[in-house]
């Protein structure tokens, strides 16, 4: 439901593509879609992505361009690969990652910026408000670090004796520390870091 969700935000999001472009026969329209991992990695997400896009009419190589890069979970390469995207002047980017997404956000003010999901884009300055983003950025959240001390306090409920618990935050994610930051001194997080998709 999700990747649905997303594809029908994309497709609204590419009302906004400069008319020249899909007038043009000669150019079509571009999409640049910035990986977290890489092309296997992410092949499944990629494959329904393509699928919908497909279904809605935007069929890749013949009505739709799509420029794929990849940052290999790797931040320090999300700022180069991006603007290597508005070099390319694509008409909208998928960010698929937050940290992905803020390097985009970093690259141009002007292109339209699209992440499926992230966990909390107002803490990370991705949109200024929930319901009014601002500026070129756009996406899905599932708001789980407005819900994360709420989940502590039913669980100090149910299991009283309940004060420490694991924490698997992945390294590279921009909302790894924030999650848990207001949910009480009395219960704190024993942390080990994901520092890459094999862990």
């Amino acid at each position: 439901m999700r990747r649905r969700k997303f594809v029908t935000l994309l497709g609204g999001a590419a009302v906004g593509w400069p008319l020249a472009a899909r007038a043009q026969q000669a150019k079509r329209p571009t999409i640049g879609y910035l990986g977290a991992t890489t092309a296997a990695g992410e092949r499944p997400r990629t494959d329904a992505f393509v699928q919908r896009l497909r279904e809605l009419g935007w069929i890749e190589g013949e009505t739709v361009e799509i420029q794929y890069r990849w940052g290999e979970s790797r931040t320090e390469l999300f700022p180069d690969l991006a603007v290597g995207l508005v070099r390319l002047r694509v008409d909208i980017i998928v960010a698929a990652s937050t940290a992905a997404a803020l390097a985009c956000k970093e690259a141009t003010a002007v292109i339209p910026i699209v992440f499926p999901l992230t966990g909390d884009p107002l803490s990370t300055g991705l949109v200024a408000s929930l319901a009014h983003p601002g500026g070129n950025v756009t996406g899905l959240t599932n708001q789980a670090s407005d819900i994360a001390g709420k989940r502590l306090e039913i669980l100090r409920d149910v299991v009283p004796a309940f004060s420490r618990f694991g924490q698997y935050p992945i390294s590279w994610s921009p909302i790894r520390d924030s999650r848990y930051s207001g949910s009480g001194a009395q219960t704190r997080p024993r942390r080990r870091c994901i520092r890459n998709p094999a862990s």
